[in-house]
């Protein structure tokens, strides 16, 4: 596969799933937005072209380019172990969602990653355009941890593509402002992060915001103790945000470019 076609089909599965969660959440939203849309989704969405325009101008082949070059040269643990590929795709995927797990428990405690990681917490509602805003430094630092892992471990351009379309589809999902039944809910938060599950990590209460990590996968939060259930102050009670970026203000896209660079915590 080309990293063209790799490129398509990111790109349209994307904003496939966009539309999905975006006329889901407008029809039947879980919560009521306190910013609402017209205000934060320019930011938002600006900041995702940003996004885009620095990686593909950057490193344009990013981690599937990465794995296409490992597998010419053999590299990583998954060549070494001599792994099928029916092992090493389902493998490669799941170590590659432990890797960003990791990274976002990172992101929250190591001060400096913070203030890069800090403007994608700072929205003040949660919904699908939540999902796709992140700092650029941020997304740069995020590719070069992908790109060194899938060096190391060897991990497959396939399983690379399929870990990067379900990242984003459920960055997107779980961010949006969309509600499963109660039952349905409890029992898929086993297999996937779901939007009731992940809001408590967009709590204004810091003790809440860090928890659930998870972005694919819900096993590591519950492994490694930091899985939350529900916000202490209920759904429907509990704040979005940080209280140092609480000004409208704060929506605009250069005020996003620059929050890591400002009002130090």
């Amino acid at each position: 596969m080309s990293p063209s076609v790799e490129i398509a089909v990111r790109v349209g599965g994307s904003a496939v799933v966009f539309a999905i969660m975006a006329l889901w959440e407008w029809f039947a939203p879980r919560r009521h937005l306190t910013a609402g849309r017209r205000p934060r989704w320019p930011g938002n969405l600006g900041i995702l072209a940003v996004d885009i325009i620095a990686v593909r101008l950057l490193v344009p082949t990013a981690a599937f380019g990465v794995a296409l070059v490992a597998a010419a040269h053999g590299w990583g643990l998954f060549k070494l172990l001599a792994l099928p590929a029916w092992a090493a795709l389902p493998l490669g995927a799941i170590a590659l969602d432990l890797v960003i797990y990791g990274q976002h428990v990172v992101f929250h405690h190591v001060p400096a990653l913070w203030r890069l990681h800090r403007m994608h917490h700072a929205d003040l509602d949660i919904d699908v355009t939540t999902g796709v805003r992140f700092h650029p430094l941020e997304i740069l630092l995020s590719l070069a941890i992908k790109m060194a892992a899938v060096a190391a471990l060897g991990v497959p351009a396939l399983a690379v593509l399929t870990f990067e379309v379900l990242l984003n589809a459920t960055s997107m999902f779980n961010h949006s402002n969309v509600a499963l039944p109660p039952r349905l809910d409890r029992l898929a938060r086993w297999i996937v992060v779901t939007p009731q599950m992940h809001q408590v990590h967009h709590s204004i209460e810091r003790a809440e915001t860090d928890s659930n990590f998870g972005f694919n996968l819900p096993w590591w939060d519950r492994l490694f103790g930091t899985y939350r259930a529900k916000p202490a102050a209920g759904e429907q009670g509990m704040r979005i945000g940080l209280p140092i970026f609480g000004d409208v203000a704060e929506l605009r896209i250069v005020r996003l470019l620059t929050q890591p660079f400002r009002k130090a915590v």
